[in-house]
């Protein structure tokens, strides 16, 4: 979407052969306000949204131990924080790319990239070429994979990069059919309800929220040890996908879930209002890679920087990662080479690192939080106590870092706590370009091929 509105040519490559609506919703707050002002569907993304002011954190008795709560967020950084269904930002971000632009069932078995450009090699037997490769192909991505195969070769790639993606959870998500409030009595509520219940005994927590479509999202998530997660490393994959997700709702379909009325509903009743083929096991794996650029090949988000989603921050550090990256690329001279690029790939990955890394520790303190072990009930004891100021201390480092486009007129930003310096902001696009070169962008600029 950034690099259309930069008018610089893209292609994207989706292994994918059809767009399946799996996962359940996406929390973006503040931080990735400005970026959907900038392009002009802020309005549209908050009619697809719905405010979330609080996280409940319950007790299998269905009773609210405590909450988070999100109090301030409009007054200290100018926008609050929505719950959107994962299928519906989907489909808004797709709308905004020319549909011709967008090429499914391309997975890319290998890459060769030089001095010349980048090739893309697909299980199709067709290839594609380009300038830029941009891996945005998820935490197995083949992109990093081929990357890293290239610089281990020349004794380039830290030992730390080549180790297996560590996992210690597994989680189940999916998204009942519009549902009634006599059926979920909290989706009579004008505000979404966001309610996490922690079992005394049981390895696991189980989250349901309510959507602006009249929809639950649910999901479970399970704590693995060192013996259950090597039994589970067997089913590791990369998709989110309904296949392996059976076995597991038969484990947690008792737990009782808060749904805002005397009904004692269950997770099982969720899964019962679910489309069977919308219901997703994944693992989720918790890595910071070191190398996120050779040559002409760049990765953002979950390749190369995989955090658990219960710091709600791997979507929205992925769009900063785009947001940065989209600047550096708009800062390249024409027909720049390979040099150019990487030192422009450079400045990103500093750009962003230091933020990723605080997310990053952010979202495993939060996976703590949730979990069943003694730290993370000491956690939760000591949270509960934390008083009002320090919470709001702990959300300003949270949303300080508001990012935008520097090719697009800045979104104004209202909040009293100012964003965050932001160094790409001052990255310029060539200014030898001509009223003509104007006029032929799609000619003179990198081709950015996205995976």
């Amino acid at each position: 979407m950034l690099l259309h509105k930069a008018n610089i040519p893209f292609e994207i490559y989706e292994r994918a052969s059809v767009v399946k609506s799996l996962g359940a919703a996406m929390y973006l707050n503040s931080s990735t306000a400005p970026l959907f002002r900038q392009c002009g569907i802020y309005d549209e993304l908050l009619s697809i949204g719905k405010y979330l002011p609080a996280v409940s954190m319950c007790t299998e008795d269905r009773k609210v131990a405590f909450e988070l709560a999100f109090d301030g967020h409009e007054e200290d950084f100018g926008a609050s924080g929505y719950l959107v269904a994962r299928p519906l930002l989907y489909d808004l971000l797709l709308r905004q790319i020319p549909s011709e632009r967008v090429h499914m069932n391309k997975k890319v078995l290998t890459t060769e990239q030089g001095g010349n450009g980048v090739l893309l090699r697909f299980s199709d037997g067709t290839e594609a070429e380009g300038d830029i490769l941009v891996g945005a192909d998820g935490a197995y991505s083949a992109v990093r994979q081929n990357l890293y195969a290239k610089l281990k070769k020349e004794n380039k790639l830290p030992a730390t990069d080549a180790l297996p993606l560590p996992f210690i959870t597994v989680c189940i998500v999916g998204q009942t059919r519009p549902l009634t409030p006599e059926q979920f009595p909290d989706l009579g509520r004008e505000h979404a309800v966001f309610a996490r219940v922690m079992s005394a005994d049981k390895m696991y927590t189980w989250d349901t929220f309510t959507t602006a479509q009249n929809t639950v999202c649910w999901g479970s998530v399970l704590y693995l040890d060192e013996e259950t997660s090597k039994d589970n490393d067997a089913f590791r994959n990369s998709e989110w996908g309904p296949e392996a997700a059976a076995a597991m709702c038969e484990q947690v379909m008792d737990f009782p879930i808060v749904s805002g009325g005397d009904k004692k509903l269950t997770l099982g009743d969720m899964i019962e209002w679910s489309d069977k083929d919308l219901i997703s096991k994944v693992m989720l794996e918790e890595k910071v890679f070191k190398t996120w650029y050779g040559c002409r090949t760049v990765l953002i988000g979950d390749a190369c920087h995989k955090m658990s989603p219960y710091g709600g921050a791997g979507a929205s550090n992925a769009m900063h990662d785009a947001i940065v990256l989209a600047n550096h690329i708009n800062g390249l001279p024409f027909h720049p080479i390979a040099d150019e690029i990487e030192a422009a790939f450079k400045a990103y990955q500093n750009e962003r690192v230091e933020w990723v890394n605080a997310a990053f520790e952010t979202s495993k303190m939060m996976r703590n939080f949730a979990g069943q072990s003694l730290s993370s009930k000491i956690t939760r004891a000591v949270i509960k106590r934390i008083p009002a100021w320090f919470m709001r201390k702990m959300g300003i480092q949270q949303c300080l870092h508001r990012p935008q486009a520097a090719f697009l007129p800045l979104a104004e930003d209202k909040g009293a706590v100012k964003p965050a310096p932001q160094p790409s902001l001052a990255v310029k696009a060539p200014q030898e370009k001509t009223k003509t070169a104007q006029s032929n962008d799609k000619e003179t600029a990198p081709l950015a091929s996205v995976v």
